[in-house]
């Protein structure tokens, strides 16, 4: 699939570029000094604009004019560059995401779509100096099309650049990662959250605190947070773990009935999010437990971290899911305690 998902970068203003500009700056500076490597790993937490970033790459790659009030990497917006790459429709360009050719998610990037980068690049540019694929997010590639990047990678076309986007590098291809020059975008600090929170939605300095110190330095989750139930999500959340490894029957099953139906997706990604914050929180505080409690709770941490895809790519039932995850955290709870207070995990959640 070539372009079918949205351009980020018209989402962003110029407050939300805030921690875009140093990885921006070291890629102008490569372009200046003519020293372009052939693939880019734009790192960082989910929500931080980076295949914003991406695109403004691409644009000025592909010979938009700058922009001189737009910041870093900026390009005009009635530049012609600039309009083919918005519309899809520039020769030299290619983007590959999960969306399929209706605008619909996929559960990834299939094989199908990498195996169309190596005749991509096999060609000159038509229109600019420069092709420029980008591959949002490359996270998202199964194995199969993983290693067909990796074939691209290994065999740098001559003209040619390519922007991966990874919302968790550690989790690629040792080999992927080696052939890459990382630019990474720098996570928000919560004040400069509450700032965003409170100018674009008005929120009370302690809610917008709250959410801020839920969204890990992402102003996209920030905002995403701010219009869920994020607060009750996190109480529960807390709630949960600090009854462990038992809890009340009566509030899990009522827990597990409001995750039917269409709304339910969103409630069950949300408190598996805030179970995993809050598990993490744990295992990087000021007082850690022991190692082998951290390797087991990490282990777990990771299994919720993956599920809600897990839950929705195969339909699984969300409420069957939720009744594993608690025997998980419970036997998890039994061997290993986490902590005698794990609803302190997230300092300031429940303001």
């Amino acid at each position: 699939m070539s372009g079918a998902g949205p351009d980020r970068d018209a989402a962003l203003t110029g407050q939300s570029l805030l921690g875009l500009d140093a990885a921006a700056a070291a890629f102008e500076a490569a372009m200046r000094r003519g020293r372009l490597h052939h693939a880019w790993l734009i790192t960082g937490p989910e929500g931080l604009g980076k295949a914003a970033l991406a695109h403004r790459i691409a644009r000025r790659l592909l010979g938009a004019r700058p922009d001189p009030d737009g910041g870093v990497l900026s390009s005009r917006a009635d530049d012609p560059a600039t309009r083919l790459v918005l519309a899809h429709a520039h020769p030299d360009f290619i983007a590959l995401d999960r969306y399929d050719s209706d605008g619909k998610l996929r559960r990834g990037i299939p094989v199908d779509d990498a195996r169309r980068l190596p005749a991509f690049f096999s060609k000159a540019p038509a229109l600019a100096p420069w092709r420029v694929a980008i591959i949002d997010a490359v996270d998202d590639l199964n194995a199969n099309a993983a290693n067909a990047v990796l074939k691209t990678l290994e065999e740098p076309p001559p003209r040619g650049v390519l922007l991966l986007v990874s919302h968790s590098p550690g989790r690629l291809l040792p080999t992927i990662r080696s052939r890459c020059r990382r630019l990474a975008v720098r996570p928000w600090g919560d004040a400069d959250l509450v700032r965003l929170l409170q100018a674009q939605l008005g929120l009370a300095a302690g809610e917008a605190a709250a959410l801020a110190s839920m969204a890990g330095g992402s102003p996209g989750r920030a905002l995403q947070l701010a219009g869920s139930d994020a607060g009750e999500a996190d109480r529960a959340a807390g709630a949960l773990l600090a009854a462990l490894p038992g809890g009340d029957e009566a509030q899990l099953l009522k827990l597990a009935e409001g995750f039917r139906g269409a709304e339910g997706s969103e409630r069950f990604g949300l408190l598996l999010e805030r179970i995993s914050d809050r598990i993490s929180g744990v295992l990087r505080g000021t007082d850690p437990p022991p190692p082998a409690t951290r390797r087991h709770w990490a282990d777990v941490w990771s299994r919720l971290k993956a599920l809600p895809d897990e839950v929705e790519g195969l339909n699984l039932d969300r409420a069957d899911a939720f009744w594993t995850v608690m025997a998980d955290l419970r036997s998890a709870a039994r061997m290993f305690p986490l902590t005698d207070r794990p609803a302190d995990a997230t300092a300031g959640t429940d303001r």
